[in-house]
C-alpha cells in the first residue's frame, strides 16, 4: 500500500507534522471510523471519521470521533444553514475524489467548507484517514483544523 495520496501531500504542502498508519481494512465492518480504530489499537474518540453531507444543498466535509454520531441539526447550526442531511456514498466519492471507507479531508478533489468536532481538539494527538483505505495519518487536530480550514464546533448529537 502506498503512503504517499493527496492527503499526505496536501499535508506536506502545508507543512503540518504527521506520521502515517496501516491498519488492516475490513470492508465488511459495520462502522468503518471504529474498525480502524481497532485495528490501530487507538480508543475511538482519537480516531476521527470523515463524513461528507449537505447542508442546505451544498457540500461540506464533517470530521468527527469515530463512536460518534453527527447532529444534523448541530451540523446546519455550524454553517449558518437550514437543512443537513448526508451526502449518498456515489456523490461523496465524486467530490472527494476518494473511494469511501479512504476519504479523507485533506487533498480533495474540490475544497469544500469543512468542520471539525470541538471536542477532538482537546487531544494531543488524533487520527484521520490519510486518503486510502488501511491507511490513517495521525497528527495534532489543531494542525488539522488549520490545514483544512474548518470551523471548531459542536457537531455530535
Amino acid at each position: 500500500m502506498a503512503s504517499t495520496t493527496r492527503a499526505t501531500q496536501a499535508l506536506t504542502a502545508a507543512k503540518a507534522a504527521f506520521t502515517v498508519h496501516h491498519y488492516d481494512y475490513d470492508p465488511s465492518a459495520e462502522r468503518i471510523g471504529m474498525q480502524a480504530a481497532e485495528a490501530l489499537g487507538e480508543a475511538p474518540h482519537r480516531v476521527l471519521k470523515t463524513l461528507m453531507a449537505l447542508v442546505d444543498g451544498k457540500p461540506v466535509c464533517v470530521v468527527v470521533p469515530s463512536d460518534k454520531e453527527v447532529s444534523m441539526k448541530k451540523l446546519s447550526a455550524a454553517f449558518g444553514g437550514k437543512k443537513a442531511e448526508m451526502m449518498p456514498p456515489a456523490d461523496a466519492e465524486r467530490v472527494t475524489g476518494y473511494h469511501v471507507g479512504g476519504i479523507s479531508p485533506f487533498g480533495q478533489k474540490r475544497q469544500v467548507p469543512t468542520a471539525i468536532e470541538e471536542v477532538a481538539l482537546a487531544e494531543d494527538l488524533v487520527y484521520i484517514n490519510g486518503g486510502q483505505r488501511g491507511l490513517q495519518v495521525r497528527l495534532n487536530p489543531t494542525d488539522a483544523q488549520r490545514v483544512l480550514k474548518a470551523v471548531a464546533a459542536p457537531l455530535i448529537a
